[in-house]
């Protein structure tokens, strides 16, 4: 592929998940009685030492185990990916690889029905958010799941050149493999993938927060 730079024009996701933040909670507790005794007199006048009592060693809790989604029951446990530290730097790289991560965002929606990752680094304006929005609404709706439709990012560059509009380019190709859209009764819709790659653009502006996807079009599908 040619890599350069195109105008936006307005585009369509195909039918567009991985570590996942358990909170753990740290507590400690301390107790005194008061008015405890001191220690006990032995009968030659020597205080003896009050036996200590063993700490029960706690039993490790086991990690909830993924599974992914099947013709019988939507995915469990899928983790939330994390940023990785040079998707956070204002560079060309960061850029690069805040897009890449942008799409682990989207393949955690296909899984678990949570757009809210996606929404908090998205602009209203986005396109393709909204198609993505929709398909997710649509696939887990009245206890539906979504199976399949996993996006993989073959490319990711940009030029790093600043538009009029304060926002950096980054051109992504990317195929997706088929996804079916399953209900309580069974398969309810299917969509094909793509093995040639299709081009989405994605227009992001670096904010106090960090990168930040103001609009992602399809320019080539």
């Amino acid at each position: 592929m040619r890599r350069s730079f195109v105008s936006r024009r307005p585009g369509w996701l195909k039918l567009v998940a991985v570590m996942a933040a358990f909170p753990m909670l740290f507590l400690s507790a301390c107790s005194e009685a008061a008015g405890d005794p001191g220690p006990a007199e032995s009968p030659t006048g020597v205080a003896s030492s009050p036996t200590a009592t063993p700490t029960p060693t706690p039993t490790p809790t086991p990690s909830a185990t993924y599974r992914p989604a099947s013709a019988e029951g939507p995915a469990e446990n899928v983790p939330l990916p994390v940023m990785p530290e040079e998707a956070k730097v204002q560079s060309k790289e960061g850029l690069e690889a805040f897009a890449r991560y942008w799409y682990d965002l989207i393949n955690y929606g296909f899984e678990t029905g949570d757009v809210e990752p996606i929404k908090a680094i998205s602009g209203p304006e986005c396109v393709v958010c909204d198609t993505f929005y929709r398909t997710v609404d649509y696939g887990f709706d009245e206890a539906g799941w979504i199976l399949g439709g996993s996006i993989k990012v073959e490319d990711a560059f940009s030029e790093y050149i600043l538009t009029s509009d304060g926002r950096y380019q980054v051109l992504v190709q990317q195929t997706q493999i088929p996804t079916s859209y399953y209900g309580p009764t069974g398969i309810t819709a299917s969509a094909d993938g793509t093995t040639e790659p299709a081009v989405q653009m994605m227009e992001a502006r670096y904010t106090s927060a960090g990168w930040y996807a103001e609009d992602v079009v399809t320019i080539w599908s």
